[in-house]
């Protein structure tokens, strides 16, 4: 297990034996391979991933899964045809005598048969516990509600400028023990609520939680405990890198610890500063770069410029590699994504904001008031909380899928509002409502699996329908007037 307390390393360090990781998972989970009986939950990417690092490991384990054919049990069986794998439902009797359960991110612990094996002993540990157990180099952890995938990729990017071999992924790409089959001088991880809430022995050399707005609380009691599991990324001595601009992660901050601060709203260890002409990315007192030479789209991107910088001085990365991977740098698919301008019209991709904190930063992000399409699975979110940042930011809204009722509800006619059956006729909302030097926004606000099967499923919809649009006519009634639509009204909703 690597400490905390160093920084990334020019040179490679030898990668840790079966026995010292064997040794480590005993001492903090009493689990001895001789005589554990490990029940992986849940055949996914982390599934698969922890089941080959079990193997390696000589560890006995089965796999339980809750679905009838899960997608890629077809491909686990040809890698791996020796193993138990139980599907179709929560078996109780695989649950009763195993040992200690490794279960996926996107099963809850709350699962009857999952809480009634943790009664009767058995012990979680997550991937990212028996990841932590057996890494050989700094470790870097973000999390938040919005923009870890974008401050994971940027740091990444800052890593391999610097010259290191670094492993990006966790929550974003590759699975946390996938990264342990190629050498590495830095591993940067991002993490969800749902990782964190069952990960217990991580001790990264600097963690982020780089904000918190409802998200989850489908999965989570409430904020403050969706709050309280991110807060886990913060366990051990590593440096904390804290969002001033955020009071419920500002008071995260712990004595005694290395702590960094950025904001975009007022003088921080990282923050923004106009000079003459431009504004800067700064550090303490020095200019790191001009905010004009970052090539992406609204102030939240500068704050997760200001955090990936934190987190790189953190570990201690060369300032000028960092500002040269930034200026490359040209995000991230379905975030603010530019897809077409059209007929003086711009399209912008952001599938990935599937909560409200990250459409309010979207919209934040913009001078001009745009039209806005949203909607999806809230989750439970309070979409009362989305209405203040539509009512300043958003021309129009067009709703779609299962919760656009309820947030029409809550925008309770501060705005036009128009519903639409899918992303075709969205579009064809949107490019109506439309004028020249507009912005049309997708930013759900909402998750995607209710008419989806992913956020990038969702946004690859919408690319191809406003790409659709390019050489069309007015006259063919992709722009049209949306007269021939239903401004609905919350007295409307129940169409």
């Amino acid at each position: 297990m690597y400490t905390a307390s160093a920084s990334a390393h020019a040179t490679y360090l030898p990668p840790v034996g079966n026995a010292a990781i064997t040794a480590l998972l005993k001492q903090n989970f009493a689990l001895d391979p001789q005589n554990a009986k490990v029940l992986v939950v849940g055949l996914g990417i982390t599934g698969i991933s922890a089941a080959h690092y079990l193997q390696k490991l000589g560890i006995n384990f089965a796999i339980i899964d809750s679905r009838e054919k899960p997608p890629l049990m077809d491909e686990f069986f040809q890698q791996m045809p020796d193993i138990p794998v139980f599907t179709g439902g929560f078996d109780e009797a695989a649950f009763k005598v195993a040992t200690h359960l490794v279960v996926s991110p996107g099963v809850s612990l709350n699962e009857k048969a999952i809480s009634k094996a943790i009664i009767n002993g058995a012990k979680i540990i997550s991937d990212i516990d028996l990841f932590a157990c057996s890494v050989n180099a700094p470790v870097v952890a973000i999390s938040g509600s919005n923009g870890k995938s974008t401050v994971t990729t940027m740091l990444g990017e800052m890593a391999k400028e610097a010259g290191l071999k670094v492993g990006v992924g966790g929550n974003l790409g590759t699975p946390a023990l996938d990264l342990l089959k190629q050498p590495a001088q830095l591993y940067v991880l991002e993490l969800s609520s749902f990782q964190l809430e069952r990960t217990s022995v991580l001790n990264a050399a600097a963690a982020t939680v780089l904000n918190i707005s409802p998200d989850h609380l489908d999965r989570h009691a409430d904020i403050a405990e969706y709050a309280q599991e991110k807060q886990r990324i913060f366990k051990g001595n590593g440096a904390m890198v804290i969002n001033a601009d955020d009071a419920m992660v500002n008071a995260m901050q712990e004595e005694g610890r290395s702590v960094f601060t950025f904001s975009i709203k007022k003088k921080a260890d990282f923050y923004l500063q106009v000079k003459g002409a431009e504004e800067y990315l700064m550090y303490k007192e020095q200019c790191l770069m001009p905010l004009a030479e970052l090539p992406l789209e609204g102030r939240h991107n500068a704050a997760n410029a200001l955090a990936a910088l934190a987190l790189g001085v953190a570990v201690g990365l060369d300032e000028q590699a960092m500002c040269n991977a930034l200026r490359k740098f040209k995000g991230l698919s379905h975030r603010m994504q530019r897809v077409a301008e059209i007929r003086g019209v711009t399209w912008v991709n952001d599938s990935k904001a599937t909560n409200i904190g990250a459409c309010v930063a979207a919209l934040e992000g913009y001078e001009r008031k745009v039209i806005l399409i949203a909607g999806g699975d809230a989750k439970g979110a309070d979409m009362n909380e989305l209405t203040p940042a539509i009512r300043e930011k958003a021309k129009s809204v067009v709703l779609m899928g299962k919760d656009a009722e309820l947030i029409a509800q809550a925008l309770n006619g501060c705005v036009p509002v128009f519903f639409a059956a899918n992303m075709t006729q969205a579009i064809q909302i949107a490019a109506g409502l439309a004028d020249a030097g507009d912005s049309v926004l997708l930013s759900p606000a909402c998750a995607s699996l209710d008419q989806y099967k992913n956020y990038q499923d969702r946004g690859e919809k919408f690319t191809k329908a406003v790409l659709a649009l390019v050489g069309s006519d007015r006259s063919c009634g992709l722009a049209a007037s949306p007269k021939a639509s239903t401004l609905v009204s919350p007295s409307m909703a129940g169409r």
